[in-house]
């Protein structure tokens, strides 16, 4: 370099401390001033300035998680500062040194530098490696040893007023006390932080605060808040290209808190590729952690088991002796849930132990609740007894996958005892609290995943009275947790505006993809920006706060029985894999084992195959004896699986059938004994109760006929028949909008429309408009769904179901919303034979029939002209309260 141009020995050491400051604010920049100040500082023998800029480029590459690189630089900014008796410099250097190394895995480097830094440090530096060392000893799980570290320091930099480091200390200590359960201390600190930084300019720190404020949120079961916050965090990240990695780790907590599983799994997968490939030690261990927990939840325990494993050989090579007892426990849940012997009372108790002096309670407390019931099965009931106190202690306070926890503990806890009134109270008392935290939850997807919460205590409730082989008891304990959220109606997010906006775009995105797939032109870019746009929809939704309010109450078999009349009512529920039946006619109910669902399943599966098979066009003209004959014999073994048991009590009448898992997507028309026979397919006994009593309404009927529809205006010619003065909207006047508009109040829809049913987020099923598809979402801003809605469109029937028989896609919001009946399909239907059903079903139900006598009698006409009218009819049920 040119000496005339070099800059002066004092700017060049500004560069270097600038470069220092920017670090963490904005790391490339702090890269460019710290490397110009290295070749400065060594061209005029200024090793100050070389050890402070080469600790800017180390803690720049620590800010873009290049581990080693970090570790390159402040390693020589170390020796540089040894070497030239520098000691203020060396304390810094290896104070940033130390937590490098913790970030790498090794914190008995990290501790050791500290002690060295700390020699002669004085007054504000002294405070900054106080803290420092406290950050360390948290991350090591010396909790105590690192708050009194905090509160030592603390004053200490208010007095100098060093704003920066006193923001910094307190987000540390945020995250430290929402980890202890102090939630209220832990907001205090965060909210303080996030408000320093925002007054110093900071916006790379403050978002990282404003993370660290949805992990807090997270970790006191606040879901729609810490999505949020992690949101606003990373919108900010994003905007500077900083890696998120670790980031992803607290988000899959919070969607696995969520029961979000297969999201959090991929999220999990996709942080720990990216943590080993950054060799970030530590928050590897971690992520391993959370991957496991994933697996655990989607039943895969080999992959738990060995995820946790290898998080907690890491967790012990790195002293970290807390996580290594969460990496216990979670191997521990793996074995017990995949029955393995190393599950047993002895392991249970000491990973509790180990667990509560780490202050993991929530952990603590499950891990006793896995050893009583291992000794439960054991025999064992005095062990059983003293595990089960312990875990039940927790019912009054904390998270609330805390206190249903200590209510199961409670429950099995009477259960052991003999006292099943009282396992069935705390039962109850458990579900309640779990109704309320669902009734808090705004979007659909996080109530209907909440439910899980729920799963093991309301399978104990079904099974203690299974065990009094008392039909009205099973019914009550069945209804008391089957299909709760369609008591909540679907609350939009505070962005209204904005989920609009995407939801617009997303329409525009999907037609465009369409096009272009067909015309032969590439898609791959299309389809990103689509899963970008689910994506951001997906983050607007489980934003929106929940209402509260109280749950429904649910029917009693009296008040049943009453609406009832001469109808029947079969209920259905699983337990450990049988199937059992509360039937409901003539005043009484009655207990029937139905026995292996896994039977039952396997047939559907044969049938539904065999009815896609005559759906498909074309099929009159081939040989169909093959699948008329599997449909024949799948609907026969189903109909002796299912209603031979209940024939008796059924006694023909019309019947409404409340399914369970599978049995949602069975063509219920189809069995020999049903076929012809009105029949109502409904969530819940209790929801059936409240649409089949729910007044009428005047609105008007209106007639969609959505693109590329075989004669889908000449099927909307035929039913303007039955409905002269309706609303009528085909051709490029189907919009989303204006359908939207139609179905809001009206009092009978029917919409001649394409669906498509999303298994893979239900959420995004949609039917085809004009301009795009209308989604589940755009179906929730709805302010009242049509009175009674048929959607002729394949498959628009269909909801993905989650434990607590929670169902997600079109049906369940629209009957959430306040449709009272819904004629729809759940299995691909070919559309002519199809135009020819709807116009029997009209015509019956224009006539006064009700519409599920309307359309056993639209099945019953059509059912014999051929193949695919037989799929045609087989594959509309009618939904709700008909």
């Amino acid at each position: 370099m040119d000496n005339a141009l070099a800059l002066p020995p004092s700017a060049t050491r500004r560069e270097a401390d600038d470069a220092v400051d920017l670090a963490r604010t904005n790391p490339r920049r702090a890269i460019t001033l710290a490397t110009a100040a290295v070749s400065e500082g060594e061209e005029h023998r200024d090793w100050a300035v070389v050890s402070t800029a080469e600790r800017a480029l180390g803690l720049a590459a620590r800010e873009l998680r290049d581990i080693g690189g970090a570790l390159a630089h402040l390693r020589r900014a170390v020796s540089l500062a040894d070497k030239h008796s520098l000691e203020l410099e060396a304390a810094e250097a290896r104070m940033s040194l130390s937590l490098t190394l913790a970030f790498a895995g090794d914190n008995r480097g990290a501790l050791r530098e500290v002690a060295a830094a700390g020699v002669r440090a004085r007054g504000p530096e002294a405070a900054r490696l106080e803290m420092q060392r406290a950050l360390i000893l948290q991350r090591l799980g010396r909790h105590d040893d690192a708050l009194e570290g905090y509160r030592r320091a603390l004053p200490v930099l208010r007095r100098a007023g060093d704003t920066v480091w006193e923001a910094r200390l307190l987000n540390n200590r945020g995250v430290l006390r929402a980890f202890l359960g102090d939630w209220r201390a832990s907001e205090a600190d965060l909210t303080r932080a996030e408000h320093l930084y925002a007054e110093l300019g900071l916006g790379l720190t403050r978002a990282r605060v404003q993370h660290n404020l949805g992990f807090a949120a997270g970790r006191r079961g606040d879901v729609p808040a810490a999505l949020e916050w992690f949101d606003r965090a990373d919108e900010h990240l994003r905007s500077e290209n900083i890696p998120r990695a670790a980031r992803l780790t607290d988000r899959c907590e919070v969607l696995l808190s969520a029961r979000l599983i297969r999201e959090a799994r991929r999220t999990a997968e996709q942080a720990v590729a990216e943590l080993e490939r950054r060799q970030l030690a530590s928050d590897l261990a971690e992520a391993r952690l959370v991957l496991a927990e994933a697996a655990l939840l989607e039943h895969d325990f080999a992959v738990a088991r060995d995820e946790a494993e290898r998080a907690r050989r890491a967790f012990v090579r790195q002293q970290r002796a807390p996580w290594a007892a969460l990496a216990r426990y979670a191997a521990l849940r793996a074995a017990w849930r995949g029955g393995d012997e190393s599950a047993t009372v002895s392991a249970a108790r000491r990973t509790a132990t180990a667990l509560g002096a780490a202050g993991w309670t929530t952990a603590a407390l499950e891990a006793r609740l896995i050893g009583g019931q291992i000794a439960l099965r054991d025999g064992r009931i005095r062990v059983a007894r003293r595990e089960l106190e312990h875990a039940a202690a927790a019912r009054s306070r904390g998270p609330v996958a805390l206190r249903v926890a200590a209510w199961h503990a409670q429950a099995l806890l009477r259960r052991a005892e003999g006292d099943r009134r009282g396992a069935g109270a705390a039962v109850n008392a458990g579900l309640r609290l779990l109704e309320q935290h669902r009734a808090s939850l705004g979007a659909t997807e996080l109530r209907a995943y909440a439910s899980e919460h729920g799963l093991e205590l309301a399978t104990l409730g079904v099974r203690l009275a299974l065990e009094q082989r008392d039909a009205r008891r099973v019914f009550a304990a069945a209804e008391r947790w089957r299909a709760g959220t369609l008591w909540l109606r679907p609350v939009r997010p505070p962005d209204d505006r904005k989920l609009a906006d995407d939801l617009a775009e997303l329409r525009r995105v999907s037609a465009e993809v369409e096009r272009t797939a067909l015309s032969g032109g590439a898609t791959a870019t299309l389809l990103h920006r689509q899963a970008a746009l689910e994506a951001s929809i997906r983050r607007s939704s489980r934003r929106s706060p929940g209402l509260g309010g109280h749950v429904m109450p649910r029917v009693s078999v009296a008040a049943l029985s009453e609406t009832l009349g001469e109808r029947a009512l079969a209920e259905f529920v699983v337990i450990e894999g049988t199937l059992h039946a509360v039937v409901v006619a003539r005043g009484r109910a009655t207990l029937h084992d139905l026995g292996p669902v896994e039977r039952v399943s396997a047939e559907i599966d044969w049938l539904r195959f065999g009815l896609q098979r005559l759906s498909v066009d074309g099929a009159a003209a081939r040989d169909v004896t093959r699948p008329l004959a599997g449909v024949s014999r799948a609907a026969a073994k189903l109909d002796a699986f299912l209603v031979d048991p209940l024939r008796t009590h059924l006694a023909g009448r019309p019947l409404v059938i409340v399914p369970t898992a599978a049995l949602h997507s069975l063509p219920w028309s189809v069995l020999p004994s049903l076929h012809g026979r009105p029949l109502t397919i409904a969530p819940s006994a209790s929801a059936w109760h409240a649409r089949a009593t729910a007044p009428g309404t005047d609105g008007d009927v209106v007639l969609v006929a959505g693109p590329e529809v075989a004669r889908a205006g000449a099927e909307l010619d035929k039913l303007q028949q039955f409905y002269p003065s309706a609303r009528r909207l085909d051709g490029v006047d189907a919009t989303a909008a204006a359908v939207l508009s139609a179905l809001d109040g009206a009092r009978l829809a029917h919409v001649a429309a394409h669906g498509v049913f999303r298994a893979d987020n239900p959420l995004f099923s949609s039917l085809r408009c004009s301009d795009g598809p209308v989604t589940v979402y755009d179906l929730e801003a709805l302010d009242r769904a049509p009175s009674t809605l048929v959607l002729s469109a394949c498959e628009s029937g269909l909801s993905g179901v989650r434990p607590g028989d929670e169902l997600m896609g079109l049906a369940s919001v629209l009957l959430a919303l306040g449709t009272n009946v819904l004629v729809a399909s759940i299995v691909p239907v070919p559309d002519e034979a199809t135009r020819r059903l709807m116009c029997v079903f009209h015509e019956r139900l224009a006539g006064g029939d009700p519409p599920a006598a309307a359309l056993a009698a639209a099945q019953v006409r059509v059912a014999g002209d051929g193949p695919a009218d037989l799929a045609a009819a087989a594959g509309f049920l009618c939904l709700g309260g008909g």
